[in-house]
């Protein structure tokens, strides 16, 4: 697992969930600043759970995570949440990355547009800004957003599912601009579901199953062992239960517990396991 001085995240016993029910538990460990991580895992495993939690969009029901000082976030949600029938452009949705420098509603200035610009340039775009995104290839989308990831200029950047539903092409050149991303420093972390590619493009892995199964080297990570003993976990818990389990061998060996709000009333209560 890696740790270290050059951190750019660090999680020190975290869950995270939605309504009393953990969705990942007790993760503890560390983004180093510029590795390249692949996070893997079945649906339902965490793994986008993760990723709201480290841009602060999802608040851990226990535990911290920490940002290091000076760093700045792009993230890159799963093309499932966005709205693509919303009336804009795709000058519109790539200047979406300049908010933190210029507010949702501020001027763009010259500088602003060859940024937009050279980035549509660079995953292929040239000459889309007046498309509307309602016209876009699922493909073409998804370079969109890599254009707004790109002009965010950020150090750390996380991609959920970024593959889902495009071309062999679309990938190739997506898979070269996250290399080139590490290669200039950046920390990259990025859900992804197909093993072969990540064995060939990630150095990194984090493997979930709700809780972290390994966390290292791919080749490592990828043992069969642990892609067994991940599937035997997320086979066992159950998806509406309000409970997990902390230990770090056997899920089924555990004290059940819960987090936040609903333990610390249960505990004024007196009905805390």
């Amino acid at each position: 697992m890696p740790n270290g001085a050059r951190q750019a995240v660090s999680f020190k016993d975290v869950t995270l969930g939605y309504h009393r029910h953990p969705a990942v538990h007790h993760l503890t460990g560390s983004l180093d600043k510029g590795a390249l991580t692949a996070i893997i895992g079945a649906n339902g495993s965490g793994k986008s759970t993760l990723m709201k939690g480290i841009t602060g969009m999802l608040k851990p029901m226990s535990g911290e995570i920490h940002i290091a000082p000076g760093e700045t976030i792009a993230y890159l949600p799963q093309q499932s949440e966005l709205d693509r029938h919303f009336p804009a452009r795709v000058v519109d949705l790539v200047a979406m990355g300049l908010w933190n420098k210029r507010g949702l509603i501020g001027r763009h200035t010259g500088a602003d547009r060859a940024r937009i610009v050279a980035a549509l340039e660079t995953v292929g775009l040239s000459g889309f800004e007046r498309r509307g995104i309602d016209t876009l290839s699922g493909g073409q989308l998804q370079r969109v957003l890599f254009a707004r990831v790109l002009v965010q200029d950020a150090s750390l950047i996380l991609l959920d599912e970024p593959f889902s539903a495009i071309d062999a092409k679309t990938l190739s050149d997506l898979v070269d601009l996250i290399t080139r991303w590490q290669e200039e420093g950046r920390t990259v972390a990025v859900v992804v579901h197909d093993l072969d590619l990540v064995r060939a493009h990630f150095p990194m892995a984090m493997l979930l199953a709700r809780r972290l199964v390994a966390w290292d080297e791919t080749r490592k990570v990828l043992a069969p062992r642990n892609l067994e003993q991940a599937r035997d976990f997320q086979e066992t818990w159950d998806e509406a239960a309000p409970w997990c389990h902390d230990d770090d061998h056997d899920p089924q060996g555990g004290i059940p517990h819960q987090h936040g709000a609903d333990a610390e009333a249960d505990r004024i209560a007196g009905n805390a396991p």
